[in-house]
């Protein structure tokens, strides 16, 4: 199932990227998109509560006063209410199945999915409960049928649908809570959000500038071409017959009549469990979980590049146990994510070093230095002709495909695993015509950062960068997906062509 998922998602992904580029693809960014459709409602919903009566009796005329009589301002402020709060709860939907498919929720990611799941009921509760304030013959229905659904629920008794079965008991006062828990829900749900990235160093919460003005300006034109208008007041001496009901948020009520309250409260339940369970459920996947990086002091200069590299805060700086005045790392197992960026940020972590075994600073233990230089070595051994060396990621294009009598290709687990000092020892050697870095799109990383961090040292933007004329001669990246072979191909092709037209040498210093 997951990699049916999976694969659904990159072909949406790749057709994307040829659509918008991969700065400006959605999908890349359903996270931050979301949150920008939050400030857009708590904007709107600032300035609606303004003007809105907070009374039964002045609820609904209010909100027609608001919706015709300043339609060119209020009108579109509650389109967008109501526009941006569905389109909120579609890239929440699709950020989970998307991190679902991706696999993004296992090892020490388990927070932030569990994390994850208590603010979809938050959402769907803020919404549910603001059609309730329009007090039309929409909220009428939902707030009888909301209520009685609460009231299923034996340890409740069946208090509250009481309030709204006539108008002797429904009171100005409760309606006011209601108010209230409109505007505190999603208060809990921001904070609730800040939880949910809290284990994420540099967290994107906005998206690129193109996607913002581009949501607002489809967000304004569907206010102005359909507005959001309400049904006529609410009568609590009848029971409304046909209601247009919100299907992103209110598709349960109709089971909720046809099979009854308690189903449907099973079903909630069982879907909450099952959702909080996926990161055991499916322990095992595509990718397999390493050991946590470690730290050897002996070579740990506290430089704190790893530090500020790691993108799950899962190191941080200690007084240096040997070395009096200096800092060393230290990694909390329980944050790891073997992802190796910090084996890529390590000064010490440089294959020219002349010692028997190639220990850095910070490594993973699944993937030793000493290792990688050693596969390195192997897959230059394999070239029958002067020729390529390909690095990729484990968990973007399989490189695998690319192994070529011309191309020697070598996996890691992330990009950013790989120091640039590796790029400058292979790059040197004389059956190497060029070096090529792949992995994911920086945009959609599988560990966040790494392809960005890669880019960024390796056009000395971030340190460790690369140091010798010929790694900065002769050493590439390429970003690929799964579904990006052909492009990745044309590129290495490409690049070989430029590298022999001018002989493929570069000055070593």
């Amino acid at each position: 199932m997951l990699n049916l998922l999976e694969a659904g998602f990159r072909r949406v992904e790749a057709a994307f990227n040829t659509v918008f580029t991969e700065a400006w693809n959605p999908i890349y960014q359903l996270g931050a998109l979301a949150m920008l459709n939050y400030w857009i409602v708590a904007v709107s919903g600032i300035y609606l509560f303004v003007f809105f009566d907070t009374s039964i009796l002045g609820a609904w005329s209010s909100v027609e006063a608001i919706t015709r009589e300043q339609w060119y301002l209020g009108g579109i402020m509650r389109s967008l209410h109501r526009y941006a709060s569905d389109a909120m709860v579609v890239l929440v939907t699709l950020h989970l199945a998307r991190e679902f498919a991706l696999s993004r929720f296992r090892g020490p990611r388990w927070f932030s999915w569990v994390s994850g799941i208590p603010l979809l009921w938050l959402l769907f509760a803020a919404a549910i409960g603001g059609y309730w304030l329009v007090w039309d013959r929409h909220a009428q229905y939902i707030a009888v049928t909301t209520s009685e659904f609460i009231d299923a629920l034996p340890f409740l008794g069946d208090g509250l649908a009481r309030n709204f079965l006539s108008a002797s008991t429904l009171s100005d006062r409760f309606f006011s809570f209601l108010v209230f828990l409109h505007i505190a829900l999603p208060l809990f749900l921001l904070i609730g959000i800040f939880v949910h990235i809290k284990r994420l160093k540099l967290a994107r919460i906005h998206p690129a500038r193109g996607l913002i003005y581009g949501t607002m300006a489809m967000l304004l034109a569907l206010s102005l071409a359909k507005p959001a208008v309400s049904m006529g007041p609410a009568d609590l001496g009848t029971t409304p017959a046909v209601v247009d009901l919100d299907w992103f948020y209110l598709n349960l009520y109709p089971f909720m009549e046809s099979v009854g309250m308690l189903w449907v409260w099973g079903f909630l339940g069982a879907l909450t469990l099952m959702l909080a369970a996926v990161p055991w459920l499916f322990p095992e996947g595509r990718e397999v979980l390493h050991s946590p990086a470690v730290v050897n002091p002996d070579n740990c200069n506290g430089c704190s590049w790893c530090f500020q590299d790691c993108p799950y805060d899962a190191i941080t700086m200690i007084p240096h146990q040997d070395k009096p005045g200096l800092r060393q790392a230290m990694v909390d197992p329980d944050l790891c994510t073997a992802c190796g960026i910090c084996e890529g940020s390590c000064p010490s972590a440089t294959p020219f070093r002349r010692v028997e075994e190639l220990i850095s600073g910070i490594e993973v233990p699944d993937y030793p230095l000493d290792a990688l230089r050693r596969q390195a070595e192997s897959a230059i051994d394999g070239l029958d002709r002067e020729g390529l060396v390909l690095f990729g990621c484990d968990h973007a294009l399989d490189v695998a495909r690319l192994q070529a009598s011309g191309v020697a290709v070598v996996s890691l687990p992330c990009s950013g695993a790989l120091p640039p000092s590796f790029a400058d020892f292979v790059a040197r050697k004389d059956k190497v015509l060029g070096v090529m870095i792949s992995g994911c799109h920086p945009a959609d990383c599988f560990f966040r950062k790494g392809s960005q961090w890669s880019e960024e040292r390796l056009s000395g933007e971030r340190m460790p960068h690369l140091r010798t004329g010929a790694g900065k001669h002769k050493v590439r990246t390429s970003w690929a997906g799964p579904h990006d072979q052909r492009a990745l191909e044309s590129e290495l092709e490409t690049f070989r062509m430029e590298l022999s037209s001018d002989g493929g040498r570069a000055e070593v210093s």
